[in-house]
């Protein structure tokens, strides 16, 4: 559907739902405050303009691999989107630029990574829902471990979760993470972390120091602004908390009617 206000401007529905939004004149607009705060890490991943090696999985109108492909010249992408119709679509109507960087596989998320070479992402970038919700087979801690396997030492895992009070899902997820990676990190707005409201929630973990001070800059100065949490109030969101196997795995919840867009 175009945007009224972009000339070259669109939103991309996936049965009745906003997924994704782009323009294509101006790929650093990003109209969905979660994948602002994407961008965010993307940002404080390393210095200015550094080029790095990118893996996406789950892909949309490849919004976030636009934006890297701009303010990151020279990245190398590879963005992997299970709906091969949606992936041809993309390429009909919303066509990548030349010498993009970036390399799109309709292939499944989880199979993909399990075979990626080992150490071959600075960043890895997990935006994967099956309608409204996230698939089982990436909310164990065997997918958490296929994704460490994917990262270069240092390397940062950024995913795109949803969840509401009490947080059952988003507490696993954070405990799968907390058994393979040393930080983690939680980017929320307030009323969300609050339990006040479902909602989407960026989970972050490396091996190494996580930016947090600038990713706390960036997200409280976005127009929702949005919380960093870590250390001992994350560990206090944990407490109780098991990593959940592949066999006992399960998607995440369903949102309420009208409790926010995907993006």
């Amino acid at each position: 559907m175009p945007d009224v206000d972009g000339e070259r401007a669109w939103l991309l529905t996936v049965d009745g739902a906003p997924q994704s939004y782009v323009d294509l004149d101006d790929p650093q607009h990003l109209e969905f405050e979660y994948v602002r705060r994407l961008a965010h890490v993307l940002d404080c991943a390393a210095r200015p303009a550094a080029a790095l090696d990118l893996l996406h999985l789950g892909g949309g109108a490849l919004t976030l691999p636009r934006y890297a492909a701009a303010t990151r010249p020279g990245s190398r992408q590879q963005v992997v989107e299970f709906d091969a119709a949606l992936v041809d679509l993309v390429a009909e109507h919303l066509p990548l630029p030349e010498g993009s960087g970036v390399t799109v596989h309709a292939a499944d998320a989880r199979a993909w990574l399990e075979t990626a070479p080992a150490a071959s992402a600075d960043v890895l970038v997990a935006d994967v829902f099956g309608g409204s919700r996230v698939p089982a087979q990436l909310t164990s801690v065997e997918y958490a471990r296929a994704a460490a396997r994917a990262l270069r030492p240092g390397g940062l895992y950024a995913a795109n979760l949803a969840d509401g009070a009490p947080f059952d899902f988003l507490r696993a997820q954070l405990a799968n993470f907390a058994a393979v990676f040393g930080e983690l990190a939680l980017i929320a707005e307030p009323s969300v972390l609050r339990g006040r409201r479902f909602g989407n929630a960026v989970l972050l973990a490396s091996d190494a120091e996580l930016p947090l001070a600038a990713l706390s800059r960036r997200c409280a100065a976005d127009p929702f602004p949005a919380r960093v949490q870590s250390g001992p109030a994350l560990a206090r969101l944990m407490r109780g908390a098991a990593p959940v196997a592949d066999a006992d795995a399960v998607a995440s919840p369903p949102p309420p009617d009208g409790a926010f867009s995907l993006g």
